[in-house]
């Protein structure tokens, strides 16, 4: 990012960005020594180099147990694209239980992980603008639709209009108990039937008869279906239980924080 600010006598060119774009519009550039999980924003004033911003986020509260979560719901792998520094990225990944991760990325670069990602089907989880073309590439892609861009819900199969991460967690679970019961009414409706036809072969069935119970079979798999529409006891403990300790962890989050480190 370049930006160029009026002041003084005839203004100075400010430019923005990467330690790598800076040094090439400035002089003097240098690594400064950073605290893990900060990413440095390095300044560059009148073609000199004037400092560094250290940025620090703050990790949202329910994350932890969201990666928790998609574990325990069946998902293998995850993985973290981010175009951040790979010592901060590694920071976060070690502290919230992150498999593979994957630094320093634009967003071609993460375009071009998803599809060579070896496991499928790929989940993408996003909310700004550069995730967008990530999340239309994905098998299933998520965008965080309450404080995510318009071009990331757009660009989804799935979107979470709540603040709540662990929502992923519940689109899988839904995900996986509807596919589930659904093969079990599948395979409710094919017993029935076949077991109807073998007594109707034999003569034992009248016709009649075997019409209203192909009815029945009908009905019966019908009803077992609108199992999907209830969470399991399973999944109603883990929702209490992930609620309980979200709801902890965000009365001791702080705010973002960000801090600026002279350096002349």
């Amino acid at each position: 990012m370049r930006v160029r600010r009026r002041g003084g006598r005839g203004g100075r060119a400010v430019v923005v960005g990467k330690a790598s774009f800076v040094a090439g519009e400035t002089t003097g550039v240098r690594d400064v020594p950073l605290e893990p999980g900060q990413t440095g924003v390095h300044v560059g004033v009148g073609g000199r180099y004037a400092g560094v911003v250290a940025l620090a986020d703050e990790v949202r509260a329910e994350t932890a147990e969201t990666l928790a979560g998609l574990h325990r719901s069946g998902v293998r792998t995850t993985m973290m694209l981010t175009g951040d520094a790979e010592p901060t990225a590694r920071h976060i990944a070690t502290e919230i239980g992150i498999d593979d991760v994957r630094a320093g990325l634009l967003p071609e670069h993460k375009v071009e992980a998803v599809r060579k990602a070896a496991a499928r089907p790929v989940m993408m989880v996003g909310d700004g603008v550069n995730d967008a073309p990530v999340l239309a590439v994905a098998d299933v892609g998520v965008a965080m639709g309450a404080k995510g861009s318009t071009a990331a819900s757009e660009s989804a199969d799935v979107v979470v209009m709540l603040d709540d991460l662990y929502r992923t967690v519940r689109a899988v679970q839904i995900g996986r108990r509807t596919m589930r019961v659904a093969w079990q009414a599948i395979g409710i409706g094919v017993g029935f039937s076949v077991a109807l036809m073998l007594v109707a072969a034999a003569g034992l069935l009248p016709a009649i008869v075997g019409a209203w119970m192909q009815e029945v079979v009908d009905l019966t798999c019908i009803l077992w279906a609108l199992l999907a529409s209830r969470p399991g006891r399973e999944e109603r403990a883990d929702h209490a239980r992930v609620e309980a300790v979200v709801r902890v962890g965000r009365e001791r989050t702080t705010p973002v924080s960000g801090r600026a480190l002279a350096r002349q």
